[in-house]
């Protein structure tokens, strides 16, 4: 992982709503929490413009990042987001922390490559048609991939790709697939668009009734 996210945080001792009011109002901060890894939650208020700018990259939803507080730092993945329900403001952040000798439970978005340039839909007029845009994946925090990649190059008209035909990076699992056989999802697939479909069938029909 090459990027590195640092959050700066800071002590909170008020709770209840009046508090995250002013908390966000006064000070332009938002509660949030820090817990797991056998050791007491602890209360935290952080920027809300930074922690928002921070998300607008993709990696920071799958990378490990850094709690500093009161000169102190921890490992933590982002476990949930709360926001505002019609305001463009975050109002709660849960932070887990991550041990290197634990599995973590994260989702990873899927990258799909080389789509445009797929024979199946720059030759033959297929449309990808996708099913998943990411994954939870379990593995050592060493081992978070920023992202799955999903090469579409090779993949043929209605052909369909699933979870087990995805390439994990080594100590890498999917979820859903320890679940067994019959939780292999599709992930996406090439198809003619509905109405090229109808167009050949008719045609088809009409070459019959000629003969």
């Amino acid at each position: 992982m090459s990027q590195e996210f640092v959050i700066e945080a800071f002590p909170r001792g008020d709770q209840g709503r009046g508090a995250s009011r002013r908390l966000r109002r006064e000070e332009r901060k938002i509660p949030a929490i820090v817990y797991g890894g056998n050791k007491e939650a602890v209360s935290i208020s952080i920027w809300h413009n930074e922690l928002k700018k921070a998300l607008e990259n993709e990696a920071f939803f799958s990378h490990i990042l850094t709690i500093e507080l009161d000169g102190k730092k921890e490992s933590v993945i982002l476990k949930d987001l709360q926001r505002h329900p019609y305001k463009p403001l975050l109002t709660h952040a849960d932070f887990l922390r991550v041990d290197k000798n634990h599995e973590i439970h994260v989702n990873v978005p899927l990258h799909f490559l080389n789509e445009e340039t797929a024979p199946a839909i720059k030759l033959q007029g297929g449309v990808a048609n996708h099913q998943i845009n990411e994954v939870e994946v379990i593995c050592l925090p060493q081992n978070l991939p920023e992202f799955i990649e999903v090469d579409m190059a090779k993949v043929e008209m209605d052909q369909v790709i699933h979870l087990s035909d995805l390439n994990l990076p080594k100590g890498v699992k999917i979820a859903t697939l320890l679940q067994g056989d019959d939780h292999d999802l599709p992930v996406v697939a090439i198809h003619k668009p509905r109405g090229a479909k109808v167009e050949e069938a008719e045609d088809g029909e009409e070459g019959e009734s000629q003969e």
